[in-house]
């Protein structure tokens, strides 16, 4: 995997050095960003309370609240509590975090230094996917450096739902990874079932930032609410996809100028799991998680993701949907049932022979239901993709498409070995028994004559068994089960 460049508008922070080297060892981290002390508790909180620091994985929890909730499990149960850097970056799209390990380590771990010393932590724990982008680098830096606490590194499966906290701490306590079925707060019990302080990679190099500049000098970029830098990935259409460094409240249409991307077009923000905004909205847009809202869309992980006019949108929503739908843990109602559902939904927008009605039933099926937020997440993209692309619809409904190739400008992945098999039917032999849609109803549906309708996505690992036993069930063995153009079963 080849990560992207990294520029910057304004004065770089979190990338400074970066232009010049292409990784700051730990000699080259000290000179770039100087020397770094430790900060007492409360003086640790009250910096954090001043810069308004919230959380950079997506879903923007003020770090101080963690903090503070963590301080209170550990003071209540007078256990040693952990903290856990969530560098998995399970959003298919980014990049910031896999660029900050690469290149900037020493950065990441600064910040869980300086939060492991302040609440008295037993240990840190890194966790990185397991594609091997960060890894080498995370481990060199640790083997320069002496850190405040023992600190390992923990290898996440790359899979959309394992960057979860839940899915995270169970992965790391050495279960599956995957999201919990029931709530429990990790400052409460998380890595093994010690209060655990957990958020992502730039949130913790943000924190060395701001321990070195102090509250004033760090809010002297961005906007007074959200003050100081944002890292983001600049993909989809964009010629020079890049990580960039901007601060916020910097407009939308500066970032997208510099990485030679479509101003004037369609936009997913927030990634995979995000929301598309217009065109006239991406015009508007500042950066900023109160900037994205303004005009219906989310700052998430930071991706930017804007389409080209030589792709079919429709096509670009699909494929995201189904992987979206392969990529479920399977443990509930809503990612068994209703994401297939949804992604066949949105396969028969793009072939123009259904209205939004239906997108918008299959989207109520499954909001607020699931078990973790992956079916919301889900949902809340493709209620937006319907909204901002109201026009190709109606242009797909009368003309049955829209004459653009899907060019795969979203970057969707291939799906992981074991999602690889895909249903398949012999229509030579098919017959419209229907018995498969009985057996295997998450992925069968029978169309208005009664035969079976099957959906592009690969058959999710959970379902492939139930997938077996409908192709052994097929009373005229037309139903197939292939790998990649072969026949599995």
């Amino acid at each position: 995997m080849t990560l992207p460049p990294v520029t910057h508008l304004a004065t770089p922070r979190l990338t400074a050095g970066l232009d010049e080297h292409g990784r700051l060892d730990a000699a080259t981290h000290r000179r770039v960003h100087g020397p770094l002390r430790p900060l007492p508790t409360e003086v640790l909180v009250q910096l954090v309370e001043d810069i308004q620091l919230t959380g950079r994985g997506g879903a923007g929890f003020p770090f101080a609240r963690k903090v503070r909730a963590v301080l209170e499990s550990a003071r209540r149960q007078q256990r040693p509590p952990v903290v856990t850097v969530n560098a998995a970056e399970s959003e298919p799209l980014s990049f910031k975090d896999k660029v900050l390990l690469a290149r900037a380590p020493h950065l990441v771990l600064d910040g869980a230094a300086l939060v492991a010393d302040a609440i008295g932590a037993a240990e840190i724990v890194v966790a990185v996917a397991d594609d091997g982008v960060a890894e080498r680098s995370l481990r060199a830096a640790l083997a320069e450096r002496q850190m405040p606490v023992p600190t390992s590194v923990f290898n996440v499966p790359h899979r959309i739902v394992s960057g979860q906290s839940g899915a995270l701490v169970n992965g790391i306590n050495g279960k599956k990874h995957l999201p919990p079925t029931t709530d429990q707060r990790t400052s409460d019990a998380g890595v093994k079932s010690l209060p655990t302080l957990l958020s992502n990679a730039e949130t913790y190099a943000q924190l060395a930032i701001a321990a070195r500049r102090g509250p004033y000098g760090y809010t002297s970029l961005g906007t007074v609410d959200e003050p100081g830098t944002v890292l983001l990935t600049v993909t989809g259409a964009a010629v020079r996809p890049a990580v960039v460094e901007c601060p916020t409240g910097t407009p939308l249409w500066r970032v997208l100028e510099l990485c030679e991307a479509p101003v004037n077009a369609p936009t997913l923000t927030g990634g995979y799991e995000g929301t598309w905004i217009d065109p006239e909205s991406a015009r508007r847009a500042t950066i900023s998680r109160a900037g994205f809202a303004a005009v219906g869309g989310t700052l998430g992980p930071g991706v930017i993701a804007p389409i080209g006019p030589d792709t079919c949108p429709l096509g670009e929503v699909a494929q995201v949907v189904h992987f979206l739908a392969a990529g479920s843990s399977g443990q509930c109602g809503p990612c068994r049932l209703g994401l297939p559902d949804l992604a066949r939904t949105v396969d028969l927008i793009v072939a123009g022979t259904a209205s939004t009605t239906l997108v918008d039933a299959a989207v109520d099926a499954v909001r607020g239901r699931g078990a973790c937020a992956h079916p919301d997440a889900t949902a809340r993209m493709s209620a937006s993709a319907m909204t901002v692309f109201a026009e190709d619809i109606a242009t797909h409904g009368t003309r049955h498409g829209c004459g653009r190739p899907t060019k795969g400008q979203l970057l969707v992945p291939p799906g992981p070995a074991d999602t690889s098999t895909k249903l398949s039917v012999d229509w030579s032999r098919c017959d419209g028994h229907g018995l498969c849609a009985h057996v295997l109803p998450e992925l069968v549906r029978l169309d208005g004559n009664g035969f079976p309708a099957l959906p592009q996505s690969p058959v999710p690992v959970w379902l492939q068994g139930q997938a077996r036993r409908a192709v052994r069930m097929c009373p005229a063995l037309a139903l197939r089960l292939t790998t990649e153009g072969h026949h599995a079963a």
